[in-house]
């Protein structure tokens, strides 16, 4: 009988040593334990810091790898303090905000391009994509190079910048116009995919996109500010490594081919933590864009 009553506690140790399943993490606790060899440094001088007037301020990394005709431009207006005097003066609610010097006859400084290439998407060659892994309904790829979420047309080997939350992107005309650069736009809703190439995808907001999609909606068709009174005046708009070092802002990106870049989007499609009662099985990808964070 004794026996007996040791065998039937036999289960019940073994339950109990069993080890506890390990708990899912989060992408936030991936992106925590990310060691510091998994993270890249953006150089200086592809960060355009753009400050209001009233202080607040949006940095933006430029993609000369994608656009740089345009990033070019850019820098060169950035330098010849082109946008002095200028402002923010369009809010499309769930699309974008714009600013510039908004149909001006203001010269252009020396070395800017007037009418830059067509540079809505490149070459794919030269640039080694990370599939995302899930279906995407704009191209028959989409993943990750040199730091970017990025489309690939695979009938032609090209690749663009998807428009995401947060992508920076030039004001054109209708084309043949392509921009010069001096007008320029943030993504502050729902990624709007059908612009991926059809205008010059320039880059992204890494810092205070808060600063722009906190701001009032404009009345006017496609969000133009009715009054010049709403404008959001431009005190400065410089390159990081225009600035003194102490005054720089810095920022790294997650390395899309690290172990924590692989967990991390494996997580992201896959949410097992306490809140996600029904896992999604993929992602869409402007919603599992590169990690950026500010370095210390």
């Amino acid at each position: 009988m004794r026996r007996l009553a040791a065998l039937a506690l036999v289960p019940l140790i073994a339950a109990a040593e069993a080890p506890t399943p390990a708990k899912p993490q989060t992408p936030g606790e991936i992106l925590a334990a990310a060691p510091q060899s998994d993270w890249r440094p953006i150089a200086a001088d592809d960060l355009l810091v753009v400050e209001f007037k009233d202080g607040k301020k949006v940095v933006i990394q430029l993609a000369p790898e994608f656009a740089p005709v345009h990033v070019a431009n850019i820098k060169a207006l950035a330098k010849a303090g082109y946008w002095q005097g200028a402002a923010l003066y369009r809010v499309h609610d769930n699309y974008v905000a714009q600013w510039g010097n908004n149909e001006t006859e203001k010269p252009l400084p020396a070395g800017v391009v007037a009418q830059p290439p067509a540079e809505y998407f490149r070459a794919l060659a030269g640039l080694d994509v990370t599939p995302l892994g899930s279906p995407d309904p704009y191209e028959p790829l989409v993943g990750y190079a040199a730091g970017w979420a990025v489309a690939v047309d695979t009938s032609d080997s090209t690749i663009n910048l998807a428009h995401c939350y947060g992508s920076v992107g030039v004001g054109r005309n209708l084309s043949p116009d392509t921009g010069m650069g001096g007008e320029l736009y943030a993504v502050i809703g729902q990624g709007p995919r059908a612009l991926d190439r059809v205008i010059a995808n320039v880059g992204r907001v890494v810092g205070g996109i808060e600063n722009l999609s906190s701001l009032p909606r404009g009345t006017e068709a496609l969000g133009f500010y009715k009054e010049r009174s709403m404008d959001v005046p431009i005190a400065s708009v410089r390159l990081a490594s225009a600035m003194p070092e102490g005054e720089r802002p810095k920022f790294e990106y997650l390395d899309e081919k690290s172990g924590s870049f692989a967990a991390w989007l494996k997580v992201k499609k896959n949410r097992r933590d306490d809140f996600y009662i029904h896992p999604a099985g993929g992602v869409d990808l402007c919603n599992a864009t590169v990690p950026v964070r500010a370095a210390g």
